[in-house]
Parts: C-alpha cells; sequence; structure tokens
C-alpha cells in the first residue's frame, strides 16, 4: 500500500488560530492518514490521542505520536510499518501490549483500547481491552484525553468528553476522574500534574491539588528511578522553582527531597534575623535558569545551600550564621545523589560538589583579593570556572535592588582580577612539572610519602607564586624542599 493522503476537514476549533493551522498541517500529514486507511482495512477504529493532540493545540512542536486503536494494536502497528516500508522494523512491548517503530524522526506507539484496575500495593495495572472511551477515562489528566479520529468517514473528529480543550485554554491540569483515585492508583500521577503545571506554566485545580497533598505518602511505592525521572523535567522548565513551590505547598518534597523542604523557614531572635532558605534557593535555581540550561548547574544551585540547617547557629552579637555550610554541603552531595539514583561518575557528582564546595570562594574574594587566593580558586575550580561565577552571581538574591547591583559591581571587579591572573599565570588545570619519577631519581628513593609531600610543596609554592611552573625553578625549589624534608628524617 502506498503512502495515503487525502483532504483534511476537521471538527476541532481551538481557540488560538495558529494552533487550529497548526493541527490542520499536523492531521494532513501521509503518516496520519496511512494510519487511518491500514485501521480501515483492518476494520479498526484508530485514534491520534494524548501528547502529540494537546501538544498541536499548544503549538508546542512534537513527533512523538501515541495511536489507540479499538482492537488490536500491535497488529495494526505491523501493518502500518509494512504500508510504510516493508523494512521498518516494529519494536513490540507484549507485557503492556503496545508497538513502536520509528519512521523519518516520527516515534509512532500503537495501543489497542483499554481499562485498568490496580492493586494497593502497585502502579502498575490489570489490564482488559475496552472501548475508546474506558481508554480516555483511564488517562491521567484531561488536556491528554483528547481524541482525534483517523478513519476516514470520520477523520479530523474531536473528541472530547473530559471537556480537555476547554482546560487547555483555561490553563488547568485536573484528573478526569476522581482526583484522589487517580492519584492513588497511580502515585506517579502525582508528580506528573507538577510537571506538566511547571512545563505549560498551568495552575492545578484546587480538588486535585488537594487530593495529591493527602495521597502524598504513596509515592512510596513508586521506583526512584520514575521520581527522579520527573524531578528532571521540572528543574529543565523555563521557570523552575514553580515547580517547587508545588512540591512543597503540597508536603511532596517532605517525602521525595526531604533535604530540600528543611531550608524552609525564617528565624528571628530580637533584631536579628535570617532570609528563608527556601525561598532563597529557588530565587537562585531561577536566576541560573536564566543563563543556563545545564542539568547539573541547575541541581548545583538546588545543593548550594542545602547544609544550612544543620549548621545555623545564633550570637547575641553576631546574630545568625552558617560558618561551614558549603563543606558539608559538598559531603552530603554523595548520599543524596545515592538515593536518588542520580549519576555519581566524576563528570556529574564531582562537578556538583565541586560548586557547592566552591560557591562561596569568588564571593570572599571581595574583601580580599590576593594573587595567590586566585591561582587556589583557579586551580580547583578549572574547566568549571564560568558555571562558579555563573552560581555566584545567582546567589546575590535581594529584595533591594541597590544592594544586588552594588554586590554584582564588587563582583564584576573579582571577576576581571581572577581572569586576569588567569590570562598571565595559566594556572587552570596546571599539573606541577616536576614529577614523582624525577623526585625519586634525584633523591635516590623508592615509593614513600616524602615523594608526596615535595610533590604538595611545589604545587603549593606556584599557587603562591613564590616559583613559576618551568623546570629550573621548580627543580631548584625541588631540590631545597627535599633536602629539608630528608635532612629531618635522619
Amino acid at each position: 500500500m502506498k503512502i495515503a493522503k487525502k483532504s483534511t476537514t476537521l471538527a476541532v476549533s481551538p481557540a488560538d488560530p495558529c494552533a487550529l493551522q497548526k493541527i490542520v498541517t499536523l492531521l494532513d500529514h501521509p503518516l496520519l492518514h496511512t494510519i487511518g486507511a491500514v485501521a480501515d482495512d483492518l476494520q479498526l477504529q484508530a485514534y491520534v490521542v494524548g501528547g502529540f493532540v494537546r501538544d498541536a493545540f499548544l503549538n508546542r512542536p512534537s513527533k512523538d505520536i501515541d495511536i489507540v486503536c479499538v482492537g488490536d494494536g500491535m497488529l495494526l502497528a505491523q501493518r502500518v510499518a509494512a504500508s510504510l516500508d516493508n523494512k521498518l522494523e516494529v519494536t513490540t512491548f507484549k507485557t503492556f501490549g503496545t508497538a513502536m517503530l520509528n519512521w523519518k524522526g516520527w516515534v509512532v506507539e500503537f495501543v489497542g483500547a483499554r481499562k485498568e484496575s490496580y492493586c494497593i500495593t502497585s502502579r502498575h495495572p490489570s489490564v482488559l481491552p475496552g472501548t475508546l472511551d474506558d481508554d480516555q477515562m483511564r488517562r491521567d489528566f484531561t488536556i491528554n484525553t483528547l481524541a482525534i479520529c483517523l478513519n476516514q468517514n470520520q477523520y479530523g473528529l474531536l473528541l472530547d468528553p473530559f471537556n480537555g480543550q476547554k482546560d487547555l485554554e483555561n490553563g488547568i491540569i485536573k484528573t478526569p476522574c476522581d482526583p484522589l483515585q487517580t492519584f492513588s492508583d497511580d502515585p506517579l500521577r502525582i508528580i506528573r500534574a507538577i510537571r506538566f503545571a511547571t512545563q505549560l506554566n498551568f495552575n492545578i485545580a484546587e480538588e486535585t491539588l488537594g487530593a495529591m497533598a493527602m495521597v502524598r505518602n504513596r509515592l512510596k511505592i513508586i521506583s526512584q528511578e520514575r521520581i527522579t525521572e520527573e524531578l528532571h523535567k521540572i528543574i529543565a522548565a523555563h521557570k523552575p522553582s514553580y515547580g517547587f513551590q508545588l512540591l512543597f505547598k503540597t508536603k511532596i518534597l517532605e517525602v521525595i527531597f526531604p533535604e530540600m523542604a528543611n531550608l524552609a523557614g525564617r528565624d528571628q531572635v530580637g533584631t536579628h534575623s535570617h532570609k528563608d532558605n527556601f525561598i532563597h534557593t529557588l530565587e537562585v535555581l531561577d536566576n541560573v535558569s536564566a543563563s543556563s540550561s545545564k542539568l547539573w548547574l541547575r541541581w548545583a544551585a538546588i545543593f548550594h545551600d542545602i547544609a544550612k540547617p544543620l549548621t545555623k547557629q545564633f550570637s547575641p552579637k553576631q546574630g545568625f550564621s552558617f560558618h561551614g555550610h558549603e563543606d558539608l554541603g559538598a559531603k552530603m552531595v554523595p548520599q543524596i545523589f545515592r538515593r536518588m539514583k542520580f549519576p555519581t561518575n566524576k563528570e556529574i557528582l564531582g562537578y556538583v560538589q565541586k560548586l557547592v564546595k566552591l560557591h562561596l570562594r569568588p564571593i570572599a574574594l571581595v574583601e580580599q583579593v590576593t594573587d595567590g587566593a586566585i591561582r587556589r580558586l583557579l586551580y580547583e575550580s578549572g574547566d568549571d570556572l564560568e558555571d562558579l561565577f555563573l552560581l555566584c552571581r545567582a546567589d546575590i538574591t535581594s529584595k533591594n535592588p541597590i544592594k544586588v547591583a552594588q554586590y554584582l559591581a564588587n563582583f564584576d571587579r573579582v571577576e576581571a582580577k581572577v581572569l586576569d591572573v588567569e590570562a598571565r599565570d595559566k594556572i587552570r588545570n596546571f599539573q606541577p612539572i616536576i614529577t614523582g619519577e624525577l623526585i625519586m631519581n634525584t633523591f635516590h628513593l623508592k615509593p614513600c610519602k616524602t615523594i608526596g609531600l615535595i610533590k604538595q610543596a611545589i604545587k603549593e609554592a606556584v599557587l603562591e607564586g613564590k616559583i613559576k611552573n618551568e623546570y629550573e625553578e621548580a627543580f631548584n625549589y625541588m631540590y631545597l624542599v627535599g633536602n629539608q624534608l630528608l635532612a629531618k628524617e635522619e
């Protein structure tokens, strides 16, 4: 069968004319016409549903298509693949009754219409064949229940039994059925609701939001990997703070990320007080997000003050302080990473740890800018210096714009000085020119602690500006330090 193509008569009328034109264009795509034609040959009802339809109404680009057919979805997938290209492979998931194909960049997933029932101990349902009504009723949110018919006799007919189009126009997330049952059946939908609200900048209906809070402890049956996947999508949104505000408001954050929830609150003793570190963290997160799309830099913004509740102290003279929170925070990062199933390799875990540990260092240079301190910062930050600067700028938050401008101006001077020292000394990522092998050969040593002490002394001398990282100066310094250390050992 050749790829089908015929005129499109739509029964959809989104309020946005751009969205209407987008849907007309999408539905006139030969891929969808072919799916409809094959379904007609098999005497199956076929509908494009879910995110593809939702995103078309919102004028958002999407190449992921979900097809529901009343009948054998895997058979429909196999016949569509053969019609498009007899060499096109279909991936089947018999456990879930789904099939998927990838054609010219379009990812199409087929499933037979079904109805579901859930067990209290699992989010994985028992599945039985059902009608399109059953399939729409089982979906998470009304904005994902929209279905458009692909059969020739009703091509383009919108089926919207839960007024999903109206909720799209009003920017509302709500469930098609009883929200308590919806979230109890599959608790992952709790975080998915917040993820959609954050990505789309939608509100969550009050009844839906209340149900999310009531059944939040059901999230404990969800694998951490699935929760983390949703958190990544929240943090990647244009304004991720909105999602974390919703997580906090519903007390879901206490269940899935208690260390962050513990940042909330503001203490006052007499005239002394401190800022709400949860609100401050969200401000820093949004500031970083406005300048960078790097996922782990955004996570570093979340983690940068994570240890403040554990380091909080009060002095009648100085007020509240959080001394050492950067060091303790860096130590906390690995355990949280492991619990949340984040990558634990050096490139990601080490990167976040480094930014948390160093996030106060550049700001501290405002008061005392020495070349030695700058060299150490350059050496320790390495290739992540620019991201560290971005995090430090984002960390400057205040309701007083004059104070913010002053702090930023001070930071500009520090940054200029750091870049000047780097251009002059090339200290970033430097490796001491004197190797352990050279030290062993010079002093006739076998592997021992003294070699490490000599190498450390040379590195410190370079960072302090006592010597340059050039062979003659470094060799002479090695000879001096080595003889001193060996003399003490005798």
